[in-house]
């Protein structure tokens, strides 16, 4: 009885000193994330409760890879399973008798059975990281650590098991076969009751210490997703998917716009820091990391959230470490890139994402000149600007990331920093933006010029391309934008898509020199001032001509009119061109009645599918053309890799590793097309360009969707005929 009241006061001190580590640790980074910019969470609950129990009890993000999905799903509904277990072992220990627990033998076969898949599963998980040596997992001492705790607290549950069993006198049985495996040895041998019980001890108290140090270890480690992805996931951001920021710029109180300090971003924009698992998904699928550049999604992540505590802590005086004496010689961390070049590509395969990932391991390392975390540039010291010029903005990694990260955002928010505030940008993206500003157009053609094409694509006058003035009662506006006016590989798309709308009778109209350039590029390149002056102007256009419905051929284009658009005022159905061809194939106000004999792999759109969901549409037009023989690409819809073009890219070189849209092109090549599909002119651009860096131009080429349309419509002609395309 002694024994046993001096064990129940050890456990509760134990217990007691390990729930406040673990509750400090926590509230400390909760004040971290504080210090962030307040958000309205109203709502946020109720409309993501449906993804909320998809993603985290359906791991439905996760499943994305097959292999480690699954791996992940035994360990989650393992350590599910174990908690009543766990709770049971403790008890026993305690007051000498387990729980009565109904059908005691089934819950014990399942405790077992369980303990046995989770030991098979972190064998896979460190095969992964070890010995496939999978290049987005990070290796060291963090990721053994948890490989450690995660094998002892399984082995340490099975060994408690069968002294408990050698000490009560039980013969093996069908619902305890691992525990009565183990303590087979130990009763051939002889073993005592009395050292049973000793035995029966040292593993219950071990169980328990292994127990709370990995719950003190959660909140101090990646493993801090366990609270915080449930949480990112059921708060995420309810307007669509990839909006930006809207930016008060009357704002006669603001030192600066974006984001220049850690605390600038938004609280809910730190608990994506503190959610990162760390699994390298993001980096895998960044067109950039993929072909050599600076930039890695994960390590944007790690960085910023390594800087948030160390700030935090300098900030609130509250230590993010528990003991915070044994952490005493925590170094301030930033990045150190004197001697760090990536160069020329030299990667293994199409895309590569090893000298990346090297780069940034070694890079972000404690400062040696003594700064303090509040010293530190976020945009300099922790985010180099190579990083944030190198994103295309595609969202391949948001839509990978199993915790509803959002990267994009916050590298928008630096960029709006170094524009808006600094002044700072690559001179050739500012010479994009000069351009924009003064013609409205990224090549600083006159504005006056907006309309030319029309004339240029039909000298003859056989197309019917009326204006709002000339058609004021138009039902839909087809907003040309600037590649689509200017761009001479884009105005056949717009010549095509004209002809099967005057053949579908779509009662249409242009803006013709009174459109402006939608402002998605001056936006995600982060000039906000001269986005809201496009926008406030296209919307008085909009609203002086009544326009009740919008179709353009430019996906990014598509998604600023439909999606951000609305925030300043826009009353109006946008469509993509693929949607409205889609329709009027449906509907049989489009008939294809030529033959197209072409193996065609489709590219999908970053801003049409990852952003709007629009992945069958495009498709389902080529499927309407009779002889087309439609292939996928491995990365594909969802998954599908970026032309490069993204996010101002468009308008920038690339002067590290391998040309995005190279890499592109080799995938699609690998399926063996005669055509190369999009229904984009910036992936049509980048396509078409990939195909004559690789010489394969003549026997490849690269179509919109709207083309090859027009083509099953009309019927070949020869190239000098300007009724139809020729393929």
């Amino acid at each position: 009885m002694p024994g046993a009241f001096v064990q129940l006061l050890l456990f509760l001190g134990v217990t007691g000193l390990g729930v406040y580590w673990f509750a400090k640790a926590v509230y400390h980074r909760y004040l971290y994330v504080k210090l962030g910019q307040p958000v309205d969470w109203n709502g946020r609950v109720k409309h993501n409760l449906r993804e909320f129990m998809g993603q985290v009890f359906g791991q439905t993000k996760l499943m994305k890879d097959r292999k480690s999905g699954i791996m992940h799903l035994v360990i989650f509904y393992g350590f599910l399973i174990l908690q009543l277990g766990a709770i049971d072992i403790i008890f026993k220990g305690l007051a000498g008798y387990s729980l009565p627990i109904p059908g005691f033998a089934a819950f014990e076969l399942l405790q077992e059975v369980t303990v046995a898949s989770i030991l098979i599963a972190m064998g896979y998980a460190a095969y992964r990281r070890y010995g496939e040596k999978l290049k987005r997992l990070k290796r060291g001492w963090k990721p053994s650590l948890v490989l450690f705790f995660i094998y002892s607290l399984m082995l340490s549950v099975l060994f408690t098991q069968a002294f408990s069993r050698l000490r009560e006198g039980l013969e093996p049985s069908w619902h305890a076969p691992f525990s009565s495996l183990i303590a087979m040895p130990f009763e051939w041998l002889g073993m005592s009751t009395g050292a049973a019980t000793v035995l029966y001890v040292i593993s219950w108290w071990a169980h328990l210490l292994i127990l709370l140090a990995f719950l003190v270890y959660v909140p101090q480690s990646k493993h801090f997703h366990l609270i915080t992805a449930p949480l990112n996931i059921i708060l995420r951001r309810t307007e669509p998917v990839g909006r930006l920021r809207k930016l008060d710029l009357e704002d006669e109180e603001a030192e600066s716009f974006g984001v220049g300090k850690i605390e600038d971003l938004t609280q809910k924009q730190l608990v994506d820091l503190y959610a990162c698992v760390e699994c390298g998904r993001c980096t895998n699928v960044c067109p950039a990391a993929s072909t050599g550049k600076w930039l890695s999604p994960m390590h944007m992540i790690t960085k910023m959230r390594d800087h948030l505590t160390e700030k935090g802590a300098a900030v609130t005086s509250k230590s993010p470490w528990a003991p915070a004496f044994a952490f005493s010689g925590v170094q301030t961390h930033a990045m150190q890139l004197e001697g760090q070049d990536l160069g020329a590509w030299n990667g293994a395969g199409i895309t590569d994402i090893g000298a990346t990932m090297q780069a940034q391991t070694q890079s972000w390392l404690p400062v040696a000149d003594g700064r303090a975390p509040g010293e530190l540039e976020l945009v300099g010291d922790v985010m180099s600007e190579s990083e944030i010029w190198a994103c295309t903005t595609c969202r391949n990694c948001e839509d990978q990331c199993p915790v509803g990260n959002e990267h994009v955002d916050k590298i928008i928010d630096m960029r709006r920093f170094l524009v808006l505030t600094q002044g700072s940008m690559p001179h050739d993206g500012q010479r994009a933006l000069q351009n924009i500003e003064r013609q409205s157009n990224p090549w600083g053609i006159s504005r006056n010029d907006r309309i030319k094409w029309v004339q240029e694509v039909d000298p003859e006058g056989v197309l019917n391309v009326p204006t709002v003035k000339d058609n004021p009662n138009f039902d839909v506006l087809f907003f040309v934008g600037s590649m689509g006016s200017y761009d001479n590989r884009s105005r056949k798309v717009t010549r095509a898509f004209v002809r099967l709308m005057n053949e579908a009778g779509v009662n249409f109209a242009i803006l013709g020199n009174e459109e402006k350039n939608s402002g998605d590029t001056p936006r995600r390149m982060g000039n906000e001032f001269l986005f809201q002056q496009l926008c406030e102007e296209n919307i008085r256009t909009f609203q002086k001509y009544n326009v009740r419905k919008i179709v353009t051929t430019c996906p990014h284009t598509y998604n600023t009119l439909k999606n951000e658009y609305p925030e300043f005022g826009l009353e109006a159905e946008v469509l993509h061109h693929s949607e409205l061809l889609d329709e009027l194939v449906r509907h049989s106000r489009i008939v294809p009645k030529h033959t197209v004999s072409e193996r065609v792999t489709y590219h999908d759109s970053c801003y049409l599918g990852r952003y709007n969901n629009v992945y069958d549409q495009p498709r389902n037009v080529l499927r309407a053309i009779q002889g087309v023989e439609l292939l996928e690409m491995e990365r594909t819809r969802e998954n599908g890799m970026c032309c490069g073009a993204g996010g101002g890219m468009m308008w920038m070189e690339e002067t590290a590793g391998k040309r995005v849209n190279l890499a592109r092109t080799e995938q699609a090549l690998e399926v063996k097309p005669t055509v190369i599909s999009s229904a984009c002119p910036f992936c049509l651009t980048m396509m078409e360009d990939g195909t004559k860096l690789l010489n394969t131009e003549e026997s490849v080429q690269t179509r919109d969707i709207a083309e090859l349309l027009e083509l099953a419509v009309f019927g070949p002609v020869s190239s000098g005929d300007k009724e139809a395309v020729t393929v």
